[in-house]
């Protein structure tokens, strides 16, 4: 990295942003024309939140290098950050046909298309099978199922795969089940794809075989795997950053099963399920999918707090603002044009609201005026929005204390944020669709009870979200509530999480390998 650039990212650490946008500017018109200087600067800009700038930078290396695919992959991946999921789409598109061999370029356009409320489900698990399609002529051709070794009294042997042990979405969800294993039940492994190491990482190379692996390559993973002798091997990741999904189209352990990270089909017919609920999976769902669905009782996810968690959700803000605050801390890539006509109509329905979004992105002050006036056109003055940057984890979760109601975005919904904001006392009012990824929040307020703040129209989202800004009392018996009602809900049930995973695992173990 050049030393412009060093000063910038260390400038950005500092919290003086703007001073860092000053430095990137010089150096996009000092270095106009050296392409991997304005990939540099792109990728750090984007990193930190500042989207269009980043896509100024991806533009301008596309026009001087045409012929070099890069940047115009990063300018796929920043149209998909900042919301223009059909333009991200067709240029993801255009260039997987001139890069049909290209792997991070494939999971980006699958992931992609979850974002995309345009993106059709025919089409979504269309592009699935042909990567899996893929994956399995670039690992050689078709491939057997490994002879499995019966259990006979013994722990099923069980891999995870994940690039996220760390403090991440995936590994906040996954550290307590795992920890949760009863080891007569099942020996855990974790295969580690990623470079953060944190403390949730430690937490899990205490409890679990942990091996890292981002060294190794897919038939030197793969082998690692077979070496371990692991009876069922569970995909984290799906088509998401960092993925080592590809191994799996070596076949490298008797059954394999995709679960949690991800939120669609893998495409990869070696799969031997995945694992839904029946929130996520209502009737029709397996269209979808290329794997047998496994419905696990009580939920596919399972919810344990943080250790810096306030110990007490605060008093609803209304009391003390004299108006309702809702919000939303998701990432703004989950925001379009439904979702924003849907929320401008909840601030028309109550008309003293004010409504809080809270991402990296509104650290750019031009994507803040790029929102403001997206909003101000379905007639919300620039007065009743709150756009808030970045923070550490604990601060974060403190804002939930200026929070009345989350709304929730949607084709894709919330997953951890919206646990978290159910932790902190605040409702979500969510809209469950016809893909997984739109059923997150649904199965958690399922699971608690709360099924009624699911709405089944935009209409429907606007009146239960007006309807509960218009009764304090039922706020109040929410947010006092609502922490009793998720531990006494099998979204906070870890230890019986665990024995239900366990069972579904050693039943797919014994069914998938009967003598036939």
């Amino acid at each position: 990295m050049s030393p412009e650039l060093q000063l910038a990212q260390r400038l950005a650490q500092a919290g003086h942003f703007q001073e860092m946008q000053g430095v990137c500017a010089q150096f996009l018109q000092a270095r106009a024309q050296d392409v991997s200087a304005l990939l540099d600067v792109g990728g750090l800009l984007q990193g930190y939140g500042f989207l269009l700038m980043a896509q100024q930078a991806f533009e301008q290396a596309c026009r001087h290098a045409p012929q070099d695919l890069r940047a115009a992959i990063n300018l796929a991946n920043v149209l998909r950050d900042l919301g223009e999921h059909g333009e991200a789409r067709r240029l993801y598109d255009g260039l997987a046909s001139k890069l049909p061999d290209h792997p991070m370029l494939r999971r980006n356009l699958l992931t992609g298309m979850e974002y995309d409320p345009d993106a059709s489900d025919e089409h979504r698990v269309k592009q699935a099978r042909a990567w899996g399609q893929w994956a399995i002529e670039r690992a050689g051709g078709e491939r057997p199922r490994p002879a499995a070794v019966p259990l006979n009294g013994r722990p099923l042997r069980v891999g995870y795969v994940s690039a996220d042990f760390c403090q991440h979405t995936v590994g906040l969800f996954v550290k307590d089940v795992i920890k949760a294993h009863a080891p007569q039940a099942v020996a855990p492994f974790a295969y580690s794809a990623g470079p953060v190491q944190d403390w949730v990482t430690k937490e899990l190379r205490q409890c679990c075989e942990f091996r890292d692996v981002r060294a190794l390559d897919d038939p030197a993973l793969a082998q690692l795997i077979q070496d371990d002798a692991i009876d069922v091997l569970v995909d984290l990741s799906g088509h998401t950053a960092g993925s080592r999904l590809s191994a799996f189209a070596y076949r490298p352990a008797a059954v394999m099963v995709s679960w949690l990270g991800y939120f669609a089909t893998t495409g990869l017919r070696y799969m031997d399920a995945v694992v839904l609920d029946e929130w996520h999976a209502p009737p029709g769902m397996a269209s979808q999918f290329v794997e047998p669905i496994v419905s696990l009782p009580g939920g596919r996810f399972c919810y344990q707090p943080v250790p810096w968690a306030p110990t007490d959700p605060a008093l609803p803000p209304f009391e003390r603002k004299g108006h309702i605050s809702f919000g939303c801390f998701n990432n703004t890539a989950k925001l379009n044009a439904q979702v924003l006509d849907t929320w401008a109509g909840v601030l028309k329905a109550v008309p003293d609201a004010r409504l809080v979004l809270k991402w990296r992105t509104f650290n750019d002050d031009t994507y803040r005026r790029k929102l403001t006036a997206e909003f101000a056109s379905r007639g919300v003055v620039p007065d009743r929005l709150e756009l808030r940057g970045p923070s550490f984890h604990a601060d974060l979760l403190k804002e939930y204390a200026d929070i009345d109601i989350a709304l929730d975005p949607f084709p894709f919904t919330g997953g951890l944020t919206s646990c978290e904001a159910l932790w902190m006392g605040v409702p979500v009012v969510t809209w469950p669709q016809s893909r997984v990824v739109s059923r997150q929040t649904f199965a958690f307020l399922s699971a608690i009870g709360l099924a009624e703040l699911a709405a089944e129209s935009a209409d429907d989202y606007v009146g239960i979200a007006s309807a509960l800004a218009q009764d304090p009392a039922r706020l109040h018996t929410l947010r006092s509530g609502m922490r009793a009602r998720m531990q006494g809900s099998p979204l906070m049930d870890v230890e019986g999480f665990a024995r239900r995973l366990e069972g579904a695992f050693v039943e797919l173990f014994v069914e998938m390998n009967q003598p036939a």
